[in-house]
């Protein structure tokens, strides 16, 4: 898992200095109404983490093959990414992803068998869903900071 967590920790560390330099102009801006602001993209990042610690913690107790689904267009949507602050987004997804490096290094091997409900016609483990978190990260990044 420390492979894992520090692939996560070098993303943050990496984004980090180019997110902090962004102009509300850049990041706000949509190249239409359908498509997601740079700020919309990070707002999808923080719902990411939100539901994958849902995951992640309820497969430690077997409670995760049951867990919903999640419409990231609608969760988008309802928060309002584009009005919110920047630094304040930043500051979100920074701690949020650092505490979940924190429960995934702490996770016991006996979970990562646990199924987990992503949306699929069966389960995945949580192993997968934890080896697959920072490949989303990057993919999303690439976005922002194109």
């Amino acid at each position: 898992m420390k492979e894992i967590t520090d692939k996560i920790k070098n993303l943050i560390n990496f984004a980090m200095p180019r997110l902090l330099s962004m102009q509300e102009t850049e990041i706000a801006s949509k190249q239409s109404p359908d498509d997601w602001s740079k700020k919309e993209i990070l707002g999808h990042l923080i719902d990411s983490a939100a539901n994958n610690h849902q995951k992640i913690v309820r497969a430690c107790y077997h409670a995760a093959e049951s867990f919903p689904t999640y419409s990231q267009t609608d969760w988008v949507k309802v928060q309002h990414y584009n009005d919110l602050d920047w630094s304040d987004l930043l500051d979100l997804w920074q701690a949020y992803n650092r505490h979940l490096c924190a429960v995934i290094e702490r996770l016991p091997q006996e979970a990562l068998t646990a199924p987990v409900n992503i949306g699929k016609d069966s389960p995945v483990t949580l192993a997968f869903v934890v080896t697959d978190y920072p490949r989303h990260l990057e993919h999303h990044l690439k976005d922002l900071l194109k």
